[in-house]
């Protein structure tokens, strides 16, 4: 089985590396970028369940505070 995890910056929390690549991107003349939100991606495999996977996520791969997580099997 494998699992795909996004974690990334809650609404309001400040992304550093992705107002640089916005900035970057905006002086290469691509003015129509509004935002740039940068994500990780973890890919999971072994013989987890779903809950098993939310829980690593609560316990070690996101920061509750200032980062929301995606979950997604892919088969």
């Amino acid at each position: 089985m494998r699992w795909e995890v996004r974690v990334a910056y809650r609404r309001g929390v400040q992304d550093p590396e992705g107002e640089t690549a916005r900035d970057a991107l905006e002086m290469l003349g691509y003015g129509c970028v509004a935002e740039v939100r940068t994500a990780k991606l973890f890919i999971i495999e072994g013989e987890c369940t779903r809950e098993e996977v939310e829980e690593m996520c609560r316990r070690l791969l996101a920061n509750p505070v200032s980062q929301e997580y995606e979950i997604r099997r892919v088969d």
